[in-house]
């Protein structure tokens, strides 16, 4: 069993010296600027509200490239990556890697997929809507919140988390406001617009629907929280999640990132650290904690049908006590197997016959690199598959 470490201050808290270091290169600091793009503003930038988009039309200052790869058809099994490094979503061949690319907005952070095959795209410009099978970019819906100038980098305000409604009518995401509270806005889907907005915690990483559509769920990286917003009603409930406590507040390295969303009870499962897994009950707002076991940071997480968590660890914050970047494969009895990866990485997704698993090299602070960890979760056998810029968000098609 492994044991439940309380950090010393010294090596999980960041002290006051060390704060203004981090802002450069950690993400325990939630409001520090970022190096502009020199971007315009997304509101001289869309298709306007309520009208429906052409194919191949782009919006007024975004045009559009298409970068040569098949179009008109999407085979089962690409992947697609946000560009986090850049302004595009690349279309990846599991085997053989990138096949083509999409100019969306400034750094693309998450993504969702629809039935109909569109992809929601959360970039610092507004979310971009794009057909995956002719591979073009068909609008870009600019935010109502007010999130500053147009930057790039791991502080940069605009969309972060994105998540669809099951009936695919309705996209929500956490829009970032630097220095302060974010907002969950609300898209139609038909209308390509924000027809809602919802006050939300410090920096929305994640964002993730219930399997009936009844609530939607933002983590909330710097305010130690999830929002839990009733979707008919809107009304927003907080739930803290700081399974080590909220000391050192922005300053601190303990917080939660990304969330999954357990088929089984509809329970929220984030994982701290490789040693704690909270298991939160959205309805009653209790949290227990359960053992892990991968000892190292951990960011981007999903589930499997079946219940099976994966769980990305990104690398240690204290060299002396943690180990190192991993993808934690956890059943749902809870017995896990850590496949060691090599670099920091980001998110994950699995293969839709559940064998294989894909780990973006993106990573939110330095030391990314610009392609993907496929990871054979039968045999564990790695290898590494270059693919976009700094990708971040993932998705099977």
């Amino acid at each position: 069993m492994p044991k439940f470490r309380r950090p010393s201050r010294a090596a999980r808290v960041l002290v006051p010296g060390a704060v203004a270091a981090v802002l450069l290169t950690g993400c325990a600091q939630g409001s520090g600027g970022a190096a502009s793009a020199g971007a315009a503003s997304a509101a001289g930038a869309t298709t306007p509200a309520g009208a429906s988009p052409t194919a191949g039309s782009a919006s007024p200052g975004s045009p559009v490239s298409v970068t040569p790869g098949p179009a008109g058809t999407v085979a089962p099994g690409t992947l697609l990556v946000t560009d986090f490094g850049s302004d595009t979503v690349t279309f990846v061949d599991p085997a053989r890697g990138a096949t083509g690319s999409v100019e969306v907005g400034t750094a693309p952070y998450g993504l969702a997929v629809g039935e109909d095959g569109r992809a929601w795209v959360a970039t610092a410009e507004g979310v971009a809507v794009v057909d995956t099978a002719s591979r073009e970019r068909l609008a870009l819906i600019p935010y109502r919140t007010d999130t500053g100038p147009v930057t790039t980098g791991e502080y940069r305000g605009g969309g972060m988390g994105i998540a669809l409604a099951p009936d695919g009518r309705r996209a929500y995401v956490g829009v970032n406001v630097p220095g302060g509270n974010g907002t969950l806005e609300v898209i139609d889907t038909a209308a390509l617009k924000v027809t809602d907005t919802v006050p939300v915690g410090r920096r929305p990483f994640d964002v993730d629907v219930s399997r009936d559509g009844a609530e939607v769920y933002a983590t909330d990286h710097d305010s130690f929280d999830v929002t839990v917003v009733t979707a008919r009603t809107l009304e927003p409930r907080r739930i803290e999640v700081a399974p080590y406590g909220t000391e050192g507040g922005l300053g601190s390295w303990l917080k939660p990132h990304y969330t999954a969303v357990r088929p089984s009870d509809g329970k929220l499962l984030l994982p701290f650290e490789g040693e704690r897994l909270a298991v939160v009950d959205p309805r009653t707002g209790r949290t227990t904690i359960e053992p892990m076991t991968a000892n190292t940071h951990q960011h981007g997480a999903t589930v499997t049908a079946d219940g099976t968590l994966l769980a990305v660890g990104t690398g240690p914050i204290d060299p002396d006590a943690d180990r190192g970047p991993s993808l934690t494969v956890r059943t749902p009895d809870g017995s896990e197997r850590v496949h060691p990866l090599e670099g920091p990485h980001e998110s994950v997704a699995v293969s839709r016959d559940g064998r294989t698993a894909y780990v973006t090299g993106g990573f939110t602070r330095d030391g990314y690199w610009d392609g993907l960890t496929v990871v054979d979760l039968g045999t564990g056998d790695t290898r590494r598959l270059p693919a976009g810029s700094r990708p971040l968000g993932i998705v099977v098609l």
